[in-house]
């Protein structure tokens, strides 16, 4: 890796990924500079680079003609997040502003960005607020755009409160991420520090992306496979989900279970209908207890006896409340002349939620291990827009 860097104390650092972007680099330079030379404060531009085009020799050319300006060439790394990782370790702002070199972010939001920055954590232009749009897109990119942020509100808890999750252009305290391991794999670095920084306050600000001046774009099928494939590697970092499917795909095994059991206890050992019913699902139950207890709250696995014959009670009791639930949404449904499947799914459904939440309270509560803990909610806002200038 090679680049031009100089180590001093700044107020700011704006952080630009590039590939291949030749025709954009001075260009977005030179607009950020002529805002920030208007403000009141120490800044510098560090452009991480994997181009293999002429960029590099751009970047040089800034470097010589402007302080302000810095740059790394990587040679044998690729990916749009793990270069804005690389501009993190690089960089010396304690407020951090992340966007993209293809002139979509308007760089004129900067100065507020910058006054909201000094009461929330994390703040993130948007698209999908009032007075927001992604007009910048094809109808294509906007399809593939909502996919990917539905993917990541369904399976993260944390993404489902911000609008825009996988914006490029977002800006951060640095002690946001001083604690956090960062490993991201292809292009959406913000979904990554939502769930592994430390923030309290997270403010959402309108913005419209504008279509691209020159260059192309970097979206591929790969970089689609790498988001599935970072979403999935969030889930196991993100304490809270990662329990929550656990618990749902032990608890589908347990339904295996309790189907086979039932079937050999009629079949095989020809026992009457209620009693191989009692026992297969005894034995689901057990089943159930000892993956929960050894996978999804692991960290209570190596307890002594008494206390795991305690929490099979409880967890015992708690499921057996779950099946109370199924039976009565079964019987609801069924009173009122309703489908009783759609009643038993909606049971299954609302007893899920109850076991996992009940389960997660009182049978494997999130105190026993400090680093499990979950931060809190953080508290999300949004911009009115017409507080929203860029002159």
């Amino acid at each position: 890796m090679q680049g031009r860097m100089t180590m001093i104390h700044m107020d700011l650092s704006i952080i630009i990924p590039t590939f291949n972007e030749k025709n954009n680099v001075r260009l977005i330079a030179s607009r950020i500079m002529t805002i920030l030379n208007r403000e009141n404060c120490l800044y510098e531009i560090v452009f991480v680079d994997d181009s293999v085009d002429d960029t590099l020799a751009v970047l040089e050319e800034l470097c010589n003609e402007f302080s302000c300006v810095k740059y790394l060439h990587r040679k044998n790394e690729r990916g749009l997040a793990s270069a804005v990782v690389k501009g993190f370790y690089h960089s010396q702002g304690n407020q951090i502003i992340v966007m993209d070199a293809d002139l979509q972010h308007p760089p004129e939001l900067i100065p507020l960005i910058l006054k909201r920055l000094l009461q929330a954590d994390i703040v993130i232009p948007s698209r999908f607020v009032p007075g927001g749009s992604d007009g910048g897109l094809n109808l294509f990119r906007k399809l593939i755009s909502g996919i990917a942020r539905g993917v990541g509100c369904f399976f993260i808890k944390k993404l489902r409160l911000i609008s825009d999750s996988t914006s490029g252009y977002f800006a951060l305290k640095r002690n946001v991420i001083n604690a956090a391991h960062l490993d991201p794999i292809g292009w959406k670095i913000l979904i990554e520090i939502l769930v592994k920084g430390k923030y309290r306050t997270v403010h959402e600000i309108p913005y419209s992306f504008i279509a691209r001046e020159a260059g192309e774009s970097k979206m591929s099928i790969k970089e689609q496979y790498n988001y599935l494939r970072h979403i999935l590697r969030l889930v196991n970092n993100s304490p809270e989900d990662y329990k929550f499917y656990s618990f749902c795909i032990i608890g589908a095994l347990g339904i295996v279970v309790n189907l086979l059991c039932l079937h050999i206890f009629i079949k095989l050992f020809n026992m009457g209908e209620l009693s191989s019913s009692v026992s297969a699902s005894c034995i689901a139950i057990i089943h159930n207890f000892l993956w929960n207890n050894n996978v999804t709250w692991r960290e209570y696995k190596q307890e002594i006896l008494w206390k795991r014959i305690v929490k099979f009670s409880q967890f015992s009791l708690i499921c057996g409340l779950g099946i109370g639930i199924t039976t009565l949404f079964a019987q609801i449904f069924l009173f009122l002349g309703w489908n009783i499947y759609a009643g038993q799914l909606l049971g299954i459904s609302v007893s899920i939620n109850w076991n996992f939440f009940a389960n997660s309270k009182w049978t494997w509560p999130a105190e026993h291990n400090e680093s499990n803990r979950e931060d809190g909610k953080p508290i999300v806002t949004q911009e009115l827009p017409s507080k929203v200038s860029l002159n």
